[in-house]
């Protein structure tokens, strides 16, 4: 792995060429092929903070960061595409900090901005339903999707809620680190209000959403949160956790239960298993260590429920072995070294999230 540490990205020449990714990561060219010709669609991406925080330009190629693997620099436009991502949810995130009369128009801002960058090159195509992200993957784009992280970002008024759905949000995280109107957040940094679960307006939220086939985002809610979402949730529609681990594997505060795996999967929904170190294991974590996380889901939820949501720039430590897209072969080589059948990585890698996607947005 040595290679790696030294230079985490590959130069579009790399990329390229099947055997050379191969080589360079290691893995077999048949887990690159394999993994080129699917559908490879993250559920949770976070480089839209970057921007907002230190003017990183999202369509500039960068080289990493100041921070190495961490926290910064994982993911940016032309690093996504040239690694064969082909659709991904870009992610707004909520500052819990700005006043309640301030969000609205914040929001406003951030919407307009993110679609700005995401529609400057002509190598991606902003989409917010299955059938314009088929279009986009058959015109060679990759299809970004536009999410928003905390959903306190729209709880000033009615009018920042018909604004998300009129520009097109097709995802939406209730909670993010902290308590808000809506309710509590499973972060230690809430521990005075874990216990909870959704208020009244956080019910009538995920009621609103689910009227306007906004998909529900369960990632980070509290335990009691989380069933309050699946009681008031129109059961015909599929919930997602779009970025987390799983208990069973990591005993983690931000890891979902057995339980909570099989409501996801009792919806038709999915879920997102990230790439943040601690949450997966002890560092450091191997790529075996993520696809016993996916097949955990596999065993409890069945084959349909299992996805990718790597959380890339959202202040994550990522394995130093996947800490960039263009590492997710080495899932594939993970995955078919334990006998996994193409159909099924192909579900894990994009499948299951586009089925998903398909079934709450068309």
């Amino acid at each position: 792995m040595g290679s790696v540490r030294a230079r985490l990205d590959l130069d579009s020449d790399e990329l390229a060429s099947a055997s050379e990714w191969a080589r360079r990561l290691g893995v077999s060219t048949e887990s690159v092929e394999l993994y080129r010709s699917s559908d490879v669609i993250d559920l949770h991406l976070d480089s839209f903070i970057w921007p907002r925080i230190i003017h990183y330009d999202l369509n500039r190629s960068h080289t990493g960061s100041p921070w190495g693997r961490r926290f910064a620099g994982q993911a940016d436009v032309p690093r996504v595409v040239s690694a064969g991502v082909t659709g991904a949810m870009w992610s707004i995130t909520t500052n819990p900090f700005r006043a309640a009369d301030r969000r609205r128009d914040a929001f406003e801002i951030n919407l307009a901005w993110i679609r700005s960058v995401l529609g400057a090159t002509t190598d991606v195509s902003i989409v917010s339903t299955a059938a314009e992200y088929r279009r986009a993957r058959e015109a060679g784009r990759h299809g970004a999707f536009i999410s928003i992280q905390g959903a306190n970002a729209l709880s000033a008024d009615d009018a920042a809620i018909d604004l998300a759905i009129s520009g097109g949000v097709s995802r939406v995280t209730l909670v993010h680190l902290t308590n808000s109107r809506l309710g509590a957040s499973s972060s230690p940094l809430s521990k005075f209000g874990r216990a909870r679960g959704l208020t009244d307006f956080g019910r009538s939220m995920v009621e609103r959403l689910d009227a306007s086939r906004v998909i529900v985002d369960l990632a980070h809610i509290s335990r009691p949160g989380f069933w309050d979402a699946v009681a008031t949730h129109d059961a015909s529609v599929p919930l997602m956790v779009t970025h987390t681990g799983v208990d069973a594997v990591r005993s983690h505060w931000r890891n979902v239960d057995d339980a909570q795996v099989r409501a996801i999967s009792e919806t038709g929904g999915c879920i997102g298993i990230m790439l943040e170190e601690s949450f997966l294991g002890r560092s450091p974590v191997a790529v075996d260590v993520v696809v016993d996380h996916l097949e955990h889901l596999v065993r409890v939820g069945g084959e349909a429920v299992a996805a990718i949501g790597t959380d890339f720039d959202g202040m994550i430590t990522p394995p130093v072995s996947l800490s960039r897209h263009a590492h997710l072969p080495r899932l594939v080589e993970s995955m078919r070294g334990r006998g996994w059948g193409d159909e099924r990585i192909r579900a894990v890698l994009g499948g299951n999230a586009l089925r998903v996607i398909e079934s709450v947005r068309g």
